[in-house]
């Protein structure tokens, strides 16, 4: 496993080992935690981005829930 150092402000340090205490984690694990969840919300936001700008520009189908039944015999 690779270790990262990271220089933070000693006031936001406390900050984060306060958090990870409080969440009874350690402060890699915070770190990680926060990091990986930021991607993902990055992630799924420019997923989103693309559907609306396809959904705009008519590129993009959709059905209803009645025609997915419909299309699938249920």
């Amino acid at each position: 496993m690779a270790t990262i150092s990271l220089r933070v402000p000693d006031r936001e340090l406390n900050i984060f080992k306060d958090y990870a205490k409080i969440n009874n984690s350690s402060l890699s694990e915070i770190i990680r935690r926060t990091m990986i969840e930021r991607i993902e919300d990055e992630y799924d936001m420019s997923v989103f981005d693309e559907y609306e700008k396809d959904k705009t520009t008519g590129t993009v189908k959709t059905y209803s829930h009645e025609d997915a039944w419909k299309e699938l015999d249920l």
